[in-house]
């Protein structure tokens, strides 16, 4: 099985998202706007952890998700079902 085949078999399973409490601190002092779209957009990377916009980094490990002017970064276990949620922010901050 391609690796390309793999993945979109993994995605028709549910993940666990992990999320990092950093994480949540920062979307917790962003505008209500802008959490429901990560919200929304993390539900989605559950059901789904490599959506056609995701990119896979190329300076560390993981793959990242544009929602508006933030980015999620996160890492996939595939033998585990868990997304791990690295690090939500601004666009300008994030790869800091």
């Amino acid at each position: 099985m391609g690796a390309s085949k793999e993945r979109t078999w993994l995605a028709l399973i549910g993940y666990t998202l992990q999320i990092q409490p950093r994480v949540v601190k920062a979307i917790a002092k962003l505008s209500n706007k802008d959490q429901k779209r990560l919200h929304a957009a993390l539900l989605l990377l559950s059901e789904n952890p490599f959506p056609p916009a995701s990119t896979k980094l190329t300076n560390r490990e993981g793959y990242r998700v544009r929602v508006g002017d933030f980015r999620i970064l996160y890492t996939v276990d595939g033998k585990k079902l868990i997304i791990h949620i690295v690090d939500v922010g601004h666009r300008r901050e994030i790869y800091r």
